[in-house]
């Protein structure tokens, strides 16, 4: 019977040192997981700062793009003023162009100015 105590004890503790061994390789697995994880956490934040930082700074060239279309706007509405002024200051002073001659820079301004404008305006916010 003392045998048979015996060889029960002999393989409890045999299979006690095994789930021992076993439950120290799960904690070691479980520690590097662990590990893994937040590494993992620390590079989506790396990315998210990352991603934020190019929107921040596509916003700023957008708002930038904004104001220089902005400024293009009044540049070009300032040098029409200033056409429109030297125009008729030269009607004023008696230096009118005959007839012919207005009217094809009348009907050709308008629509061609506003072409050119236009596409300068265009190339302008496209650079």
């Amino acid at each position: 019977e003392k045998e048979i105590w015996n060889r029960e004890k002999l393989s409890l503790q045999k299979s006690l040192k095994q789930a021992d061994a076993e439950l120290s390789k799960l904690r070691a697995e479980l520690r590097s997981e662990a590990f893994l994880r937040e590494l993992g956490s620390d590079s989506e934040n790396a990315v998210l700062r990352r991603i934020y930082g190019k929107y921040l700074r596509a916003e700023s060239f957008r708002k930038a793009l904004i104001y220089q279309k902005k400024y293009l706007l009044l540049l070009l509405g300032g040098f029409q003023e200033c056409e429109e002024a030297t125009l008729a200051l030269i009607a004023r002073m008696g230096g009118q162009p005959s007839y012919t001659d207005l009217e094809i820079i009348t009907h050709r301004s308008k629509g061609f100015t506003r072409f050119r404008s236009a596409v300068r305006v265009s190339i302008a916010i496209s650079r």
